[in-house]
């Protein structure tokens, strides 16, 4: 039975979110549950703009970001400035793919999304 494109794109979003909120060891049972949320909200969005597909990741990545933001603070930390305020990390494209994790600071991009060591 093959996966549709679309649930191809929400599965390997999640997964590549829920990696890197591994990596920065904060994928508690809380946490994964706002990357579910953040799946279940973009699954409509994908579904009227199928185009958008190749987008998703980047969106569930911000909208995760964002949901830690309002319950937790800042994620992920910038690994790149170590002088100054700490501050999360920014993905770009805003909205497009190939999203990064970067550092609006520094101008660097540290990693894909999904690749946060």
């Amino acid at each position: 039975m093959d996966v549709e494109p679309l649930e191809q794109a929400l599965h390997a979003a999640r997964a590549l979110v829920l990696a890197d909120l591994t990596a920065r060891d904060v994928a508690d049972a809380e946490v994964v549950s706002l990357v579910e949320e953040a799946v279940r909200e973009r699954r409509w969005w994908v579904e009227q703009w199928p185009a958008g597909a190749e987008y998703v990741a980047g969106l569930v990545a911000q909208d995760v970001q964002d949901a830690l933001l309002e319950r937790y603070g800042r994620w992920p930390l910038c690994p790149v400035c170590t002088s100054g305020e700490p501050h999360a990390l920014d993905v770009e494209p805003e909205l497009g793919p190939d999203p990064h994790w970067v550092c609006g600071r520094a101008g660097i991009a540290v990693a894909p999304v999904g690749g946060l060591r």
